[in-house]
This record gives C-alpha cells, sequence and structure tokens, in this order.
C-alpha cells in the first residue's frame, strides 16, 4: 500500500490498481452551549470515496488515522476483486460514478440505462438517439391533450347522442367500451396495438363477438385522435390485425342439444333462444324485436325494415312448436330482450353451463335454415323467411341434416306452457 498527499489535492490510498481518495473538508456546525447559547464551532472531516457498490459515497470521519484504515480497506476490495468495481481503473470508476449520478435523477439502474441504449442502437444505428426522442415528443407526446381511456369514452357516448344515434347503437357502444375502459384506465395516448390485441385475445368470445369490439375499439381510437388525444400517426388500433369472423363450417345444433338448451334457459332468456331456433332470427333482430310485432294468434312475426339487416321488411312464420314456447309470454310487452349485451353474454353462459352444449356462433340461425330446407324443401321459401338469399340457403344449408332430422326438431315442444321440454318419444335421427 502507498499512500500520497501533497497540497490540497486530495490524499491518495493505492493498493495495486486501485486507488482510493481521502478529502480533508472543514465543516461548521451549530453547537447549542449549556448557557442556551447557540455557537458555530468549525472542524475538519476526513471523506474517503467510496465506489464498492457501483455509486459514489463518502464515509466521514474526524481521525485521520481512521481515514487511512477504512481507505485502505476499501482499496483492498477493489484490488482483490470483492466488488463489481473491481477491475476498474481510477478513471473508469470515476466515469461509472459520473453515470451513476447522472442517471439518479431519472431513478433508472445503469444496467438497466445500458440496455434501453443497446436496444436504441439496435434499431437506429449509429442514429442520434436525442433527436430521435425529440421527435417522438413532439409527434406523440407534447401535442395531445392528455385524456383518460374513460373520459374519451363519456365523450364518444354524448357525441354519437348529439348525432342522434339510434339509442340501440348508443347502448352498444356504450357498454362495449365501457368494459374497454374499466380494463383501461389511464391515459388513452399510451395504448399500444399489443395491448389491444392482448385484451381482445383475452375476452375468450366468439371471433364475431371480438370482430364486435374491435370495430368500436377502432372508432373510439379514431375519434380520439380525430379531437387531438392521440397524435397523429399514432393510433394503434391502425396497425392491429383484422378479425376475420367469416368462414369456417356452418355449425348447428342436433335436436338434443337445442332441447337441453331450452330446458336450462331463464325464463327471460327462454323466448330469444326460441326464436333464433324456430324462426331463425338473427340475434340482432331479436334484439330490436317487440312483443307486439310476435301475432301468435295471426301465425307470424313481423321483421320491420328498420330492424332486419338486410333494411327490408319480413314477415316470420310462427311454426306450431314456436307458438308453445311464446303462450306463456302473451301478455309481455315492450321489447323481447330487455336487457344489454352483456346480460346476453351472461344468460349464454348460464345456459350451456346448465345443459352442459357448447354456444355455437349463430348456432340457432344456422339452425333453422338447415332443419326448415330440410323440412320443406323449397330454398326461396326459406331463404324469404330467413331473409337470405335463396343462392345463399342453398348453397349452404343442403345436405346439412336429414328430413327425418328436421321432424324431430320441430318437434321440439314444451309440455305446458312453462320452461319444460319434451322430445319426441322416437329415437332422434342422424344429422
Amino acid at each position: 500500500m502507498t499512500t500520497k498527499r501533497k497540497g490540497k489535492k486530495p490524499e491518495t490510498v493505492k493498493v495495486g490498481n486501485a486507488v482510493v481518495r481521502i478529502y480533508r473538508r472543514k465543516k461548521t456546525v451549530k453547537v447549542k452551549l449549556k448557557s442556551g447559547k447557540t455557537v458555530r464551532k468549525k472542524y475538519t472531516v476526513f471523506a474517503v470515496e467510496d465506489y464498492t457498490n457501483g455509486t459514489r459515497r463518502f464515509h466521514d470521519t474526524t481521525k485521520h488515522a481512521k481515514a487511512v484504515a477504512t481507505a485502505q480497506r476499501i482499496a483492498d476490495q477493489l484490488s482483490t476483486g470483492q466488488t463489481t468495481a473491481a477491475s476498474m481503473t481510477n478513471t473508469q470508476a470515476a466515469s461509472y460514478g459520473r453515470a451513476v449520478e447522472l442517471l439518479r435523477p431519472t431513478g433508472v439502474a445503469l444496467e438497466v440505462a445500458a440496455g434501453i441504449f443497446a436496444e436504441a442502437f439496435a434499431i437506429m444505428g449509429s442514429a442520434h438517439h436525442v433527436e430521435a426522442a425529440r421527435h417522438w415528443k413532439q409527434t406523440r407526446a407534447a401535442v395531445v391533450t392528455h385524456k383518460t381511456v374513460a373520459e374519451v369514452v363519456t365523450e364518444l357516448v354524448q357525441h354519437k347522442k348529439a348525432r342522434q344515434k339510434s339509442a340501440r347503437y348508443v347502448g352498444d357502444l356504450s357498454a362495449r367500451l365501457n368494459r374497454f375502459a374499466k380494463d383501461f384506465g389511464g391515459d388513452i395516448s399510451n395504448l399500444t396495438t399489443s395491448d389491444l390485441t392482448h385484451w381482445l385475445d383475452g375476452l375468450k368470445v366468439a371471433p364475431r363477438t371480438a370482430k364486435n369490439f374491435q370495430r368500436v375499439i377502432a372508432t373510439l381510437l379514431a375519434f380520439a385522435q380525430a379531437r387531438g388525444y392521440i397524435a397523429k400517426g399514432t393510433n394503434p388500433a391502425e396497425d392491429m390485425e383484422r378479425i376475420n369472423s367469416n368462414g369456417g363450417d356452418i355449425e348447428i345444433y342436433t335436436p338434443k342439444e337445442l332441447a337441453d338448451l331450452l330446458k336450462h334457459a331463464p325464463k327471460d332468456y327462454l323466448p330469444y333462444v326460441a326464436l333464433g331456433a324456430f324462426a331463425g332470427l338473427r340475434s340482432a333482430e331479436i334484439e330490436r324485436l317487440e312483443w307486439k310485432e310476435i301475432d301468435v294468434a295471426g301465425g307470424f312475426i313481423h321483421v320491420a325494415a328498420d330492424k332486419a339487416k338486410t333494411a327490408q321488411r319480413r314477415l316470420v312464420p310462427v311454426l306450431p312448436n314456436l307458438a308453445r314456447w311464446l303462450a306463456p309470454y302473451a301478455k309481455r310487452r315492450g321489447k323481447v330482450w330487455k336487457g344489454n349485451i352483456y346480460d346476453l353474454q351472461e344468460a349464454r353462459a348460464e345456459t350451456t353451463k346448465a345443459a352442459g352444449v357448447a354456444w355455437k356462433s349463430n348456432g340457432l340461425r344456422h339452425s333453422f335454415v338447415s332443419y326448415r330446407l330440410a323440412d320443406i324443401q323449397n330454398a326461396a321459401q326459406v331463404a324469404l323467411e330467413a331473409g337470405n338469399s335463396p343462392t345463399m340457403v342453398f348453397k349452404h344449408y343442403r345436405e346439412l341434416v336429414k328430413p327425418a332430422a328436421a321432424k324431430t326438431y320441430f318437434a321440439i315442444a314444451p309440455k305446458q306452457p312453462a320452461n319444460v321440454v319434451t322430445m319426441p318419444e322416437q329415437k332422434e335421427a342422424a344429422q
């Protein structure tokens, strides 16, 4: 060990390549005497520089001998590799300490900062990263008005109401986006494409439902961008992979599966199932339908143009077994389904779980068209009832089931005006 001290320069203690500095400092402290008087007292402090934990710190003592001993201990540690700074030269250690001090206000560790820089370097090469950061701030952060997701949802819903959008549209929009906002409480400008993708994947819903959520989220973010809550060119919805709800085989229920669904459907949800299965109404059409539009005595359901997907009015026959399912609801008024989309999802989940039957996307409507075509062998008539084209019906639903299975299907009816299902005594025909 060698010790050097010259003039006002710090005293150094060197062991191998490790150098530790001892600084002599004057300190003044206020001392309160017994008389109550406060005086200033000056004394000398020896400050030992220490980098052993990766950051610069000092050990103060009024004893020079103790300072030298402390410096020797630190130098020994550095020289023998007992610390993270052991292999550093004095210049390297000083540089390390300055780097740590620069990062201290950020709360970011040096190792983390180095990793961030390495990643940025891999992306941009030798480009100027500070200029890139300034550009990001100008285009993404500085120019936006900061709003939470929930705030923008509320603003969008009010905007749609002011534009006199239909109550159903506004209600669906509000319900879906409020569910989205519940999971994202922060600034809307911080949303990423990855956030949206993971959230949609986590819904565990049918592709069509996921696509509907994706659509309203895209509407929300486009609105936010137009209002200056998201910077131009940074809309995360624009880079999302579009969900395809088309394609795949048409799924239908067997007569037994449908009977089990009807048996376990809650009272308020049962008409929804029956209308889908035995009248072929679309989900949206049932949600818009009112009881006054169901004329059981007259034998038809009036689907108005403003409630049909095709915007064309049609009359759908009330088949005998459907009339029996709807009989207990003869005195009902208002909408057939009075809940929102989440009430509907809960009813579906409750029913399928109790019945032990998996929910099939558009399965009720697909089942009706398939069994109806097999029953009456008239694609044009089925197309009129379902609001489809004969070509579509013939192409997708021909040969899915046999006539015998159709007879079994349309014989499913309650034993009495209640939520009780009876199946024909004959064995279920194979599809």
